[in-house]
């Protein structure tokens, strides 16, 4: 029995629009500073304008999540249309994850204080991979606990800072149309988060009513964006204007500007917690893109865009290259583009790029269910973000070096890769090749037979001491025996995964069917592919009805049960009361 895993749908709108928050709500750290150091006290009228946009931006997504309940980012969309316009699309958005990983970086360590940000933000980017090597146990977390205290920091600013009544000094920009308008498309920093969720309505917790056969997701993404948008739109409308009152020479370090502002408006000892809260906040989104990122390559390999050395997996079932490229990556990034401003530009023309192909993919698709006003809209905020990247590509020519680097590069590899598939493809036509046939592929029936003395299921890589003891369980009592290869891919996407491809599977499971066929015991062997092991263990033993579950006892060292978890304790607090669990070793 061959099945391939799937993510659970258990992300409930609150949950994402935490998770929203911790990309989406991060903006406000760094375009306000952006902001003033671009318009100074103009920056009011242009902020004015960025929460607009925003809001269009964001009520275009909510119909993109309805549109695709099992995931609505650009490179589903730009399917649609045409595989490579997919692949583009996929590109534009992991160079936006690369300037999200090093901008957010860089940022909260300036919110740290520590100085020599750039030195500090290198090294942070490195430790994110160290623990994603063990897979992404942390992805999103931290934002998830952050968000309700940075809300609150935040909200304490503008309390305060509305209760003093400063003078402000704002006034209308004093720049011509297109001057104005350059400024305008240079900060426009706060989208990418509308993207981030798009992707994540695969996993979201179905509306009532829908069906997985039907799924609808479209009641929690609504308020998901909704509240954060909402929240996000009127907190930088507010902040905006509350920089109007600071001083002029705070306008020249527009790094850590919110830390400067909550010094400046309530206490020098806030300005410290507001700096640690939003710092870690930022941290939370450099995890959040490197898995971003892993996740994106691997997927794209998986549907052979990229070449099978993106899928290779390392001893804890991560993608090792997609990791490498996550990392490195953004290191690179910051060590050629530092500075708040030059890293600003860098991230706009990816998300903005990303977003104009999604929203107008989705617009011109046939067989949507969109109806015509929603669509003319999507189509004319698509034709909007279009002029935004191109006024970014014609004025920041380093932003259109970078995205044509990496879009180039990603599609070089592409077409180098299908070309040879191709090749090799044509070379073998006429070939027999012997498929491996020692597993059938076909689901068994769950009244199999030869049951009556029970079923015993056991998880195990090879002929271990876990697999020895139920083998022998199994004769005893004449039990059917389930022998389970849990094949863990930790990548925060939908996976699958192939047999014939997979030697190692292949080699154990002829091992264990030599051994049952020795002792003649009742072997159903079951070849799985899953995010986490331990779901797959417990989802099989309740599927097949087993009575008897048989772990092996864990021997890694505690740092990699801390980082990881440990299986064997994840199944014995999921596994239903009824089934016995026997952990050998």
């Amino acid at each position: 029995m061959v099945i391939h895993g799937s993510r659970p749908r258990n992300v409930g709108w609150l949950r994402a629009a935490a998770l929203l928050y911790g990309d989406w709500g991060t903006s406000k750290a760094y375009v306000i500073g952006l902001a003033v150091l671009l318009a100074g006290y103009a920056a009011p009228v242009y902020l004015a304008g960025i929460v607009a946009l925003t809001l269009l931006v964001g009520w275009n997504y909510i119909h993109v999540c309805r549109l695709f309940p099992q995931g609505g980012g650009v490179y589903h969309s730009a399917h649609l249309h045409s595989p490579r316009l997919a692949v583009i699309g996929a590109l534009l958005l992991l160079a936006d994850y690369i300037v999200t990983a090093s901008l957010s970086c860089y940022e909260a360590f300036n919110y740290f204080g520590t100085g020599d940000s750039t030195r500090w933000a290198i090294l942070a980017v490195f430790a994110v991979g160290v623990l994603n090597y063990f897979g992404p146990r942390f992805s999103s977390g931290l934002a998830v606990y952050l968000a309700a205290p940075t809300i609150l920091c935040v909200l304490t600013l503008v309390f305060f800072g509305v209760f003093q009544q400063p003078e402000l000094q704002w006034h209308w920009p004093e720049v011509g149309f297109l001057r104005g308008w350059e400024l305008f498309a240079g900060m426009v920093l706060a989208l990418s988060g509308v993207e981030a969720i798009a992707n994540t309505t695969g996993v979201m917790k179905l509306d009532p009513g829908s069906t997985p056969e039907q799924p609808s997701v479209h009641r929690a993404a609504r308020k998901a964006i909704g509240w954060v948008m909402l929240e996000v739109c009127l907190v930088t409308l507010a902040l905006g204007v509350l920089a109007a009152g600071m001083p002029a020479g705070s306008f020249l370090h527009p790094e850590a500007f919110l830390r400067r502002m909550a010094e400046y408006y309530v206490h020098p000892a806030f300005g410290v917690v507001m700096g640690w809260t939003m710092g870690l906040l930022l941290l939370s989104a450099v995890n959040t893109a490197v898995v971003a990122m892993v996740a994106l390559l691997y997927s794209l390999a998986q549907d052979g865009e990229l070449p099978p050395v993106f899928k290779q997996l390392n001893a804890y079932g991560v993608p090792w290259v997609p990791l490498i490229v996550a990392v490195a990556l953004p290191i690179l990034v910051l060590d050629l583009a530092p500075g708040l401003e030059a890293l600003a530009s860098l991230y706009a023309i990816g998300v903005v790029g990303a977003i104009t192909l999604n929203l107008w993919s989705t617009s011109t698709a046939k067989g949507l269910p969109l109806s015509f006003g929603p669509k003319i809209l999507m189509m004319g905020t698509a034709l909007l973000m279009a002029a935004i990247w191109v006024t970014i590509a014609a004025t920041k020519i380093h932003a259109l070096m970078f995205v044509i680097l990496v879009c180039g590069a990603g599609l070089f590899i592409r077409e180098t890769y299908r070309n040879k598939s191709r090749r090799i493809s044509r070379g073998s036509e006429g070939e027999t090749a012997e498929p491996w046939t020692g597993l059938p592929e076909h689901p068994v029936a769950a009244d199999e037979g030869g049951e009556e003395a029970g079923r015993i299921l056991v998880a195990a890589h090879g002929m271990t001491a876990a697999a020895r003891y139920a083998m022998e369980e199994a004769t005893l009592r004449k039990a059917r025996l389930y022998f389970l290869f849990v094949r863990e891919v930790q990548v925060a996407t939908e996976v699958g995964g192939n047999l014939a491809e997979d030697r190692e599977a292949q080699r154990v499971l002829d091992e264990v069917r030599q051994a049952a066929a020795d002792q003649k015991v009742l072997l159903t062997p079951v070849y799985c592919v899953s995010n986490r092991a331990s779901d797959m263990i417990t989802e099989m033993a309740a599927t097949l009805g087993a009575d008897l579950v048989v772990l092996g006892g864990s021997r890694r060292k505690v740092l990699v049960n801390l980082l990881r978890g440990d299986t064997v304790q994840q199944v014995s607090h999921s596994l239903p009361e009824e089934i016995r669990l026997v952990v050998v070793g």
